[in-house]
Parts: C-alpha cells; structure tokens; sequence
C-alpha cells in the first residue's frame, strides 16, 4: 500500500515536472524569436492536452481551479498597477476608442449571424470576444519597440484598461444568457448598473483622496509572508462576495485590486505578489492551449484561417481609424492600433463562461477559441510586418518627392520620360533618400531616448 502511495506520488511529480520543463522551453523559444512567452505556454498546453501528448486532461481539476485563480490574480493585478490620475487623463478617448471597437465587433457579429445561424445571445457573446484584444500581448509588443512609454503605449494602455473593466459586465452578460429560461433582461440591466455605478463612485473617491494607509502598514509592510498571504487572502474574499451578489468573481478582484492599488501598500504588494502571479498565468495560458482542438482545427482549417485573417485585418483598421478619430497622429494610431489587433486572452474566459451557461453552441465555442489562438500567436509578427510596410511605403512616397524636390526643384515636373530619367538621375535621388533617412532615424532617437526615462505606465 505504502509502495502504491509513493509510486502515485512519484508519478504526479514527474508529470508537474515535465509539464513546467516543456513551458519554460518554450517559452524560452518564443522568446528567442522575439514573441511573447505567453504564446508558448499556450502551444505547450497544446502539445501536453488532449490535442497532443494527452499528459494533462481539460477535465483535471487542479488545472481548472489555478487557471481560475490566475484570472482573479491578472485582474487583481490589473486593478493594482492602474494609475487612476493617468488613467482619467486619458479616459476620453480611451472609453471612446473602446466603445467604438464593441459597437464594430457587434456589427462584425451580427451580420454574421444574418448569414449563418448563429442565435441572439451566440451573436452578442461573439461581439464581447472580437472587440477585447490581449493586454499583456500588446504591452509586450510596444515594449519590445520601445514605445511603451511613449505616446502609443499611452493611448493602447488605457484602452485596454477600458477594456479590462468592460470585461466585467460582459462576464455578467455571458453567464446570464445561458439555460433554457428565458433571459431576465431587468434583472441584468441592474446587476450591470450596480457594477458600473460602484466602479465609477469607487474610481472618483480614490482618484480624489489622499493614498490609503491601513493601521497596520507600518507593521507589514516589511514581511513579506504576511504581506503576500494576506493580499491573496483579500483578492480571494472580495472575489468571493462579489460571486455570492450575484456579481462575477473577476469583479471582486478587480475592485480589491484597486482599493490596495490605491494605498501605501501598493509597490511591497506588487513585489511579492508578482512571482504568484507570474506562475498562476503560466497555468492560465497552459489550460487555453489545453481547450484547443487542434482535431477541430484540420478539419475546419479553411474557416478559422478566413475567420482569423478577417478579423487581424477588421480589428486592425478598425482600431487606427478610431485613434485617428479621437485626434491622435498617425504614427500614434497605427502602433497602437496595431498592438490591439489580437483577440485577448480575457476571450477565452468569456467563451468558457458562456458554453458553460449554454450560451454558444459547441462549434461556435471550439471556433471562438481557435480564432483567439491564432490571432494571439500571430499578433506579434503582424505588428512588425505591418509596422514596417507601413513605414516604408509612407517614408517612399513623401521622401521620394522630398528628395526629388531638394536636388532639381521644378524641373522634375518637366521630365517627360521618368524612366530614362530614373536611370540617368537615380543614384543622386537614392543618396538623398538615404540622407533623409539617417537624419528621421536620428531624430527617433533623440526623441525615444527621454521617452524611456519616463515611468511606466500604471506607476
């Protein structure tokens, strides 16, 4: 009996141990490639679920309950990191922006379900899952460029922080569409009001007031067990209240995170709660590759291909027209546009919640879910692709009449045959091309050497 014990435990050691082995390679491997290693926890999650090796079961559920807890922690520490006078300075347009891509993924679905037969509540549910993008995606993409901290990091960042607090009454919304009674629309549109209106008041009073200071600062904030116990211990039991109102547990979370964002507790709190943090996410991501049917994938591929290009592309043109629309520059719209052009990893939560409630149907969920992954796994290279060709063509059409105007002034408008005189003219033109060049680089440089002293968002 003893032998039986420790074989079993020496067996589900060995597992944990390979599963963690198999996510930091990857992870490692992705990050080589300059992605985001969250990408390769989920392709590690599919290479260990039922997809693959089959060592981890989506049933498992220990894997199930972290993956939760990861979720509660992201927002938790979402809530925490919000700088809440950065964050109104730049609420305007980032509720504007936000509003606009929900109202353009809802026509995107619901002219989908015009023709298909995708139902009422499976229409809305995919409207709230094309309209989030990945918060910690798109942070990593602007970093990796170095305009974080720079205007475009600015904008993106309260969008999403819009974003990630609309994923709350959206929560409310997929869990209540589900079964076969018919939806009590009263009864939601007052649990959403509820939310909103303790969300706003609570951001009004922290944003007025002074830092908090608990009586008991001085005498934790140096220990480090208590401190992070008793953090998780207070994420836990307002995400527990928040579900036993009738509210989604995320909320909890979200305002327990604001409330100690908003005191003298924040930056001990950040720095030990970090690591948990960081591993629950590892697991979150780890059980979105678990969900995916690679199987659903093969057969369907043409759909989730011409679903997945469709909306990069909509999300994308999308985004840098409604940046453009608030009155940011260009370059401002299309980095930030392009860093949302993903659909985030709150989505996946969505689309759980909602299957779970019998809001979306089988194949719209293992679709939702395949979309998400692809776009999550190509929004980083789509952002430097699309980054780069967007650049070179704008640098090629107004450098090129720049450089034609500094060497022969009007008398380029006199040349009839462009071509010879290309062949007789061109390498003068493509010095001066290079010239201009090097001097607009030396100026980004210049101008993102202050830009990266500045503090990072949220701090």
């Amino acid at each position: 009996m003893e032998e039986a014990v420790v074989d079993a435990h020496g067996t589900g050691l060995t597992e944990i141990a390979f599963v963690i082995v198999v996510a930091v390679t990857v992870g490692l491997g992705l990050m080589r490639l300059k992605q985001p290693p969250l990408v390769g926890f989920i392709l590690a999650g599919v290479l260990l679920g039922p997809s693959g090796l089959e060592i981890i079961s989506t049933s498992n559920e220990n894997v199930t309950m972290l993956a939760e807890m990861g979720v509660l922690m992201l927002l938790f520490f979402i809530g925490m990191e919000l700088s809440l006078k950065a964050f109104v300075a730049s609420l305007k347009p980032a509720v504007q922006i936000a509003g606009g891509q929900l109202l353009a993924a809802m026509a995107i679905s619901f002219g989908l379900m015009l023709i298909s037969k995708a139902t009422l509540a499976e229409a809305i549910i995919l409207g709230f899952i094309i309209a989030l993008s990945s918060t910690v995606v798109a942070m990593k993409v602007l970093e990796d460029l170095g305009e974080l901290r720079a205007e475009p990091g600015r904008i993106a960042v309260a969008v999403l922080i819009a974003q990630d607090i609309a994923v709350v009454p959206m929560l409310i919304i997929a869990s209540s569409l589900g079964g076969e009674e018919a939806v009590g629309w009263g009864v939601l549109v007052v649990k959403i009001a509820i939310a909103v209106a303790v969300l706003a008041a609570l951001l009004w009073f922290l944003g007025r007031g002074p830092k908090l200071k608990p009586s008991f600062a001085s005498a934790v904030e140096n220990n480090v067990e208590i401190l992070a116990l008793g953090s998780l211990a207070f994420c836990f039991a307002a995400a527990s209240l928040s579900g036993l109102l009738g509210l989604s547990p995320a909320y909890g979370a979200f305002i327990a995170g604001l409330v100690v964002g908003s005191s003298t507790l924040r930056s001990p709190v950040i720095h030990v709660v970090e690591p948990i943090q960081a591993i629950l996410l590892v697991v979150f991501f780890l059980s979105i590759g678990l969900l995916i049917d690679l199987d659903y994938i093969i057969a369907n591929w043409t759909l989730v291909l011409i679903a997945s290009v469709f909306v990069i592309i909509a999300k994308s043109v999308v985004n840098v027209m409604l940046i453009r629309m608030a009155g940011l520059p260009h370059k401002t719209a299309v980095e930030a546009g392009l860093s949302m052009a993903q659909i985030g990893e709150f989505s996946f939560v969505l689309a759980a919640v909602a299957f779970a409630s019998g809001a979306i149907g089988g194949d719209v969920y293992r679709l939702a879910l395949a979309v998400t992954a692809v776009s999550l796994l190509v929004s980083p290279a789509w952002m430097i692709v699309m980054r780069q060709l967007e650049g070179e063509a704008r640098f090629g059409y107004a450098e090129f009449r720049h450089a034609l105007a500094e060497l022969y002034g009007d008398r380029v408008e006199r040349v009839e045959d462009v071509g010879v005189w290309l062949k007789t003219r061109g390498r003068a033109v493509r010095r001066a091309l290079r010239r201009r060049k090097a001097a607009r680089n030396s100026r980004g440089r210049a101008r993102a050497k202050p830009a990266a002293e500045q503090t990072a968002p949220g701090e």
